[in-house]
C-alpha cells in the first residue's frame, strides 16, 4: 500500500509514519506537510533515508500540489490540522481555513484520484462537554465548543457527506488527548513537563478540575492503522486511553514523576468556553477491530518525561522564535507571576 500522510511532520503524524514503516515493510509513505510552526522535519529524521519514505512540502489547501503528491497513492491519512484550541480562539480564521477548506480540497482531489481509503483523523472535542458519568459513543451528538473543535466537526461532516453523496471510502477516527514524544510544547503535558524540568511555574487553567481522557500516541497510531486496514467505510471510531484524570491531578502527578515540588503549580485565568469533561466509549473499535490501549498512563508519563529529558536539543530548538511569542501572548496576561522572559533552555544535567 502507498499512503499519502498529510501533516506527517507534526506530532501524531510523525509518530504514525515511524510506526507504520516499522510495522509494515511493504508500505510506502508520502509525507505531505506545509511545515508550519508545529511541523518539524526533525520529528521524522529517523526515517528520512528509508527507501519507502518520501517527503513533499505542500499545502493541503492547494489542489494542484495535492494532486501531484497523491499520484499513485492507494490511501490518504489526513492528520494535517491547526490543532490547538487557544490558537483557534486567537485566530479562528486560520483554523477554519486549514481544517475545513483544507479537508474539502483533500476530499475533492482524493476522490478524483480514486483512492481506496481516506481516514479523517479527528478529535473527541467535537462531542463537547460530557456530563459526569456519561461517555460519548460514535452516535453521540456533535456539540463543539471552540473554533478548533467546530472546524474539526465541519471536516468530519464533509467526509461523511462524501460517503453518502459519492460513495467515497472515507472513515473517521476521533481520539482523546494524545501525549508522548515529539509533541509541540503548546499542549498541556509538554508545557507541564518542560516547565517542571526548568523549575518554572506550571500553569493550571482555572480551578484545574477539567477532566481529560489521556491516550499515548503509540496507542493512537495502532488504532488508526487498524481503522485504515480493517475499518468499515463510512464509520466513525473512537480511540481513547480510558484513563480520565483531572488536569490538576495530572499536573501534580507529573511534578512527582519529574522530581519537582507541588509548589510550582500556579493557577491562571481559564480560557473562554473551556470544556469541563471529555469521556469516550471505545467499545466499537474494541469489538470490531480488537483494539485496546496498551500503555498505562503512569508508564506513558514516565516515558514522556524521560524523552523530554533526553532530547534537549529538540526541545530547545522548538522553544524558540514563534513559540516564544505565542507563550508570552497566551500566558503573560493570565498570571503576572509567570515571567514574560523567554523560557530558559533545559539543562540536560538536571
Amino acid at each position: 500500500m502507498k499512503i499519502l500522510v498529510t501533516g506527517g511532520a507534526g506530532f501524531i503524524g510523525s509518530n504514525f509514519i515511524r510506526y507504520v514503516l516499522g510495522m509494515r515493510k511493504g508500505y510506502q509513505v508520502v509525507n505531505y506537510d506545509k511545515l508550519t510552526y508545529a511541523g518539524n522535519l526533525a520529528n521524522i529524521a529517523s526515517v528520512e533515508t528509508d527507501p519507502n519514505y518520501l517527503f513533499v512540502k505542500g499545502d493541503i489547501c492547494d489542489p494542484a500540489a495535492v494532486a501531484t503528491a497523491i499520484k499513485g497513492c492507494d490511501a490518504v491519512l489526513h492528520f494535517a490540522a491547526e490543532s490547538h484550541v487557544d490558537r483557534s480562539i486567537y485566530e479562528p480564521a486560520t483554523a477554519i481555513h486549514t481544517n475545513v477548506t483544507g479537508t474539502s480540497t483533500l476530499l475533492h482531489v482524493a476522490r478524483a484520484a480514486t483512492v481506496s481509503r481516506f481516514v479523517q483523523v479527528s478529535t473527541d472535542e467535537v462531542y463537547g462537554d460530557i456530563p459526569s458519568g456519561a461517555f460519548a459513543d460514535e452516535n453521540s451528538r456533535i456539540a463543539p465548543s471552540s473554533p478548533y473543535s467546530a472546524s474539526k466537526a465541519g471536516a468530519d461532516l464533509l467526509a461523511l457527506s462524501y460517503v453518502r453523496t459519492y460513495g467515497f471510502p472515507a472513515l473517521i477516527t476521533r481520539s482523546s488527548n494524545n501525549y508522548g514524544p515529539f509533541q509541540f510544547p503548546e499542549k498541556f503535558i509538554p508545557v507541564m513537563v518542560m516547565n517542571a524540568l526548568d523549575g518554572r511555574p506550571v500553569p493550571i487553567y482555572g480551578d484545574g478540575k477539567q477532566q481529560r481522557d489521556w491516550l499515548h500516541v503509540d496507542d493512537n497510531c495502532r488504532g488508526i492503522l487498524a481503522v485504515l486496514e480493517r475499518g468499515r467505510v463510512g464509520e466513525v471510531y473512537n480511540i481513547g486511553g480510558l484513563e480520565i484524570v483531572e488536569n490538576l491531578a495530572l499536573a501534580t502527578r507529573l511534578l512527582r514523576l519529574a522530581g519537582r515540588p507541588a509548589s510550582l503549580l500556579s493557577h491562571v485565568q481559564d480560557r473562554p468556553g473551556h470544556d469541563r469533561r471529555y469521556a469516550l466509549s471505545c467499545d466499537k473499535i474494541k469489538r470490531e477491530l480488537g483494539w485496546q490501549p496498551q500503555i498505562s498512563l503512569e508508564e506513558g508519563l514516565r516515558q514522556t518525561i524521560d524523552w523530554y529529558r533526553s532530547n534537549t536539543t529538540w526541545v530547545n530548538q522548538v522553544r524558540s522564535g514563534e513559540y516564544l511569542a505565542y507563550y508570552q501572548k497566551n500566558y503573560d496576561h493570565r498570571e503576572s507571576s509567570l515571567s514574560s522572559v523567554a523560557p530558559p533552555s533545559i539543562d540536560a544535567t538536571r
